[in-house]
């Protein structure tokens, strides 16, 4: 059985994970808007990606005798200055997120929840690779600042992105 403060703060990040993903819907709507369907594409990915996340972290809460609540979900932003504004956003909403997950670890960690801690791990390494991914895209973003053509370059290989469905949850979705 699942610590009622490990059940609240897993339930808050899956508050946080779904915020994650309305907020990355938002901003392919927003990339759709500009006829920029690439970027479009790839935060579209990565909001399913946050949905899995939720969907992992629920079906831990149920395998350890606790319960998934879904409470409220903060709007997220809709408009952006620029394709670079809008992925430094991501890129620090991503690394806020690390954060909400390594304060996730310590709870776990605190309350020598060793079931929790392992399970959370594959969310430390995920937070990496999203962080590196974002950072990334900021990057070469800043490389075709003002360059039209690198721009819509960038937007043909964000399209490319594919989203795969974690095997554990094949069948889910």
């Amino acid at each position: 059985m699942i610590k009622k403060n490990v059940q609240d703060a897993i339930n808050a990040q899956i508050n946080a994970e779904i915020y994650s993903g309305y907020m990355y819907f938002s901003m392919a709507s927003w990339f759709d808007s500009i006829s920029l369907t690439g970027f479009s594409h790839w935060l579209r990915v990565q909001a399913l990606e946050e949905l899995t996340h939720v969907q992992k972290m629920s079906g831990y809460l149920n395998e350890r005798g606790g319960r998934a609540l879904m409470k409220a979900v903060d709007a997220p932003p809709t408009d952006w200055n620029s394709p670079l504004a809008c992925f430094e956003e991501v890129y620090a909403h991503e690394c806020n997120v690390t954060e909400l997950i390594n304060k996730l670890m310590d709870t776990a960690l605190a309350e020598r929840d060793h079931a929790t801690v392992s399970f959370l791990n594959w969310f430390v390494d995920e937070q990496i690779e999203e962080e590196s991914n974002t950072d990334a895209v900021v990057q070469k973003l800043k490389l075709v600042e003002g360059n039209k053509g690198g721009l819509f370059m960038l937007d043909r290989e964000m399209d490319a992105r594919t989203f795969v469905m974690p095997p554990e949850l094949a069948g889910v979705f």
